[in-house]
């Protein structure tokens, strides 16, 4: 089979300390094929879902990374860090109150629907050209325009405080540690992001996913198996 017959998705559960990066170099190498990309960048913190568009499925990478998102997450709340998430550094630590879950739910509900967020600095997003952790790793900060986005729902799936593990459904261009980060300063006591799943992208979950190690140490023909054909996307997406 050669490069040209390769066409369709690939569903990788992404282990951590890993970029999404990492994982389409390896897709490349196992699948022998150049033309590979993914939709929807994932933290090397992150696990979880990660589409792989190979062949002629590149042409519709922009459209399945437009499509709505869900994750699981756990916030710690009493620290801030410069990444909004565990891999940064603690810039502030405060005193975590005895919260109820009324009021975290209260805190939640202030994020939910059509609002704005403003981008982290150690973020893909560029300024004047240059990608905003660039900037960040020289130290600099710089002014962020916020983005409008959207939290169709959530759901608290824990408290043990200073830890809240909870699902969010979200629309595109969201980031989850920005959320734990406002949710963590509008309690007063600050929090960041301490892990991360993505369970949904669009009409794709899980159930369909080869893991890294698989795709790292399966056999070509067994992970060309496991890819979904674009007449399979189509249907799966009511398109």
């Amino acid at each position: 089979m050669n490069d040209q017959t390769i066409d369709g998705v690939l569903l990788v559960d992404k282990g951590q300390d890993m970029t999404s990066h990492d994982v389409v170099a390896v897709a490349r190498r196992t699948l022998n094929t150049k033309k590979i990309g993914h939709c929807g960048t994932l933290d090397p913190m992150a696990t979880g879902l990660l589409i792989l568009v190979v062949g002629k499925a590149t042409k519709i990478q922009d459209l399945l990374m437009s499509e709505d998102k869900e994750y699981t997450g756990s916030l710690k709340f009493g620290e801030t860090t410069n990444t909004q998430d565990a891999e940064g550094v603690v810039e502030i630590e405060r005193e975590v109150p005895e919260f109820t879950e009324e009021q975290i739910k209260e805190s939640f509900d202030k994020f939910k629907g059509d609002f704005y967020q403003i981008p982290p600095m150690v973020s893909a997003i560029k300024k004047d050209g240059v990608p905003l952790y660039k900037l960040a790793r020289q130290g600099k900060e710089v002014k962020r325009d916020p983005r409008f986005v959207h939290v169709f729902s959530y759901r608290i799936d824990g408290i043990t405080l200073p830890t809240v593990d909870f699902t969010v459904k979200c629309s595109k261009g969201f980031y989850v540690r920005t959320y734990a980060y406002d949710i963590g300063e509008d309690l007063g006591c600050g929090a960041h992001l301490s892990s991360l799943r993505r369970t949904r992208s669009g009409k794709f979950d899980l159930e369909r996913s080869v893991t890294f190690e698989e795709l790292k140490h399966g056999n070509r023909e067994d992970i060309i198996a496991k890819m979904m054909t674009l007449p399979d996307v189509s249907r799966l997406r009511g398109a």
